[in-house]
């Protein structure tokens, strides 16, 4: 028996049947309806898009129509109609999108893309007169772009409030960087940038600048160099300034200065004048423009017809003394010359070196016995402006007698004073008016040469000298 060709089906006999041929049988059945069924839809598809692009084309087709019939008689009315057929037209084609499928929106949007060119051929008429009023319907308006404005005009949620010790470093130049909270501050409005500042004065007198925020930014310029306290939740960005968010704000206006008249010529009041202010009076160099009630002790002395009281340092360029003023006080004076008196009255110390007292009391004081006595001591003389060298044992002394004259006085300077050993300048006035004299002592302590030089200076003012000479002292042991 031969054999079948490859490819060609096996001959089975009529009457037998089996169970694999069966199965093949049913599994092919199977797949040709599946086949047969997804090509029924995708026909069925097919033709449902085709109707629906036919229609969407159709319906754009005589709305076009209608628009150009209507644009020639009623030029007036021309925007509006092919406003109406672009709406008809978007209306149809949302309705044919929700119907189609997927792949029906390329023919729904060939069609649309087609309709407008039958009215651009068939109504030449209406293109000269509803081409322009359609070209800016259909052109997009761009809105304007306002500019960003850095005002802000909402006010933050409220905060904690500041500590001292925050509010202290928030006052600081140089610190509390990054503090924020509740509190208030006051200071001088300015304008910054066109944007309301707060300038503050610091703890160290530094001045710092806060920016105002919030709805009332816009009216705050107004209090330009206004005193203004605002309160809000302040925020310190930098260590020089920050920004506050105002909730509440004063503003008072600047002090208008006031020209004050010129005070009448009155004295000034006068006070007591303190210890500390006193031993001023009475010291070299000091205390100059002092003016006040006090009591000062000293030495009473002449000078032509005025009385001066001679305080600390006599008889050197560093001494100071006073000009007694006062009838009632000078009426009794001249029995006291050479001897130590306490004044009261006000005193004026003009310069380092002295002054007037407006004497209102004086008091005699018993005079400071001698530090040295010249009993048992060997005395050397000079008498008069003889420039001489004399020769003084150590620890004896030696005097020296000047004539005085009218507003002038004789002094040594403090230095030579010092080497030389000076104990007293004695002023002794004149027998029966005649002229006053200065006596000088000195107690040389030390072995040795010196020269000592003595001024005729100005009183009250002993730089200014009128002459002077010098004498050579010699120290023996």
């Amino acid at each position: 028996m031969a054999k079948p060709k490859s490819g060609a089906k096996k001959a089975t006999p009529a009457g037998k049947t089996g169970a694999k041929p069966a199965a093949k049988k049913d599994k092919s059945a199977r797949l040709d309806l599946i086949k047969n069924a997804s090509k029924r839809v995708a026909t069925s598809t097919t033709k449902v898009v085709k109707a629906v692009a036919e229609t969407v084309a159709k319906g754009a087709k005589s709305a076009a129509k209608k628009v150009a019939a209507e644009v020639a008689p009623e030029k007036g009315k021309a925007t509006e109609k092919v406003d109406k057929a672009e709406k008809i037209d978007k209306t149809e084609k949302v309705a044919a999108s929700k119907k189609s499928a997927a792949k029906a929106a390329p023919a729904a949007k060939s069609a649309t893309a087609k309709a407008p060119a039958a009215p651009a051929a068939k109504a030449p008429a209406g293109k000269s007169a509803g081409g322009k009023a359609g070209s800016k319907a259909s052109a997009p308006v761009i809105p304007a772009v306002e500019k960003p404005r850095p005002r802000a005009t909402k006010l933050p949620p409220p905060g904690e409030p500041l500590t001292k010790r925050e509010m202290e470093q928030l006052l600081t130049a140089g610190e509390g960087r990054g503090v924020t909270g509740e509190g208030s501050l006051k200071g001088r409005l300015v304008v910054l940038n066109e944007m309301p500042n707060l300038v503050v004065v610091g703890r160290d007198k530094r001045e710092l600048t806060f920016l105002l925020q919030g709805p009332d930014q816009e009216v705050l310029p107004a209090y330009v160099n206004h005193k203004v306290s605002v309160s809000g939740l302040i925020r310190k960005t930098t260590n020089h300034g920050g920004v506050v968010d105002v909730r509440k704000y004063s503003a008072k206006k600047p002090e208008a200065e006031v020209v004050e008249a010129p005070p009448a010529d009155t004295e000034p009041r006068l006070r007591y004048l303190s210890p500390g202010e006193v031993s001023m009076v009475t010291a070299a160099g000091m205390g100059a423009g002092i003016k006040g009630f006090a009591a000062v002790r000293g030495n009473l002395e002449m000078t032509g017809e005025e009385f001066v009281l001679v305080v600390s340092n006599g008889g050197t360029r560093q001494q100071v003394s006073f000009l007694i003023e006062g009838k009632a006080a000078v009426k009794g004076l001249r029995k006291f010359v050479g001897h130590t008196l306490q004044v009261m009255g006000v005193v004026d110390k003009t310069s380092g070196w002295g002054g007037r007292i407006g004497a209102e009391n004086v008091e005699p004081r018993p005079s400071e016995a001698r530090a040295v006595s010249r009993d048992e001591m060997e005395l050397v003389h000079i008498e008069g402006e003889v420039p001489t060298s004399v020769d003084v044992k150590l620890n004896h002394g030696l005097t020296v007698r000047l004539p005085e004259q009218p507003g002038f006085t004789w002094a040594i300077e403090p230095t030579a004073a010092k080497r030389v050993g000076l104990r007293e300048a004695n002023f002794e006035p004149g027998p029966n008016g005649g002229p006053a004299t200065r006596e000088f002592f000195f107690t040389p302590r030390n072995p040795g040469t010196s020269e000592v030089e003595f001024f005729l200076a100005k009183a009250l003012a002993p730089g200014l000298v009128d002459r002077s000479f010098k004498i050579n002292v010699t120290v023996k042991p």
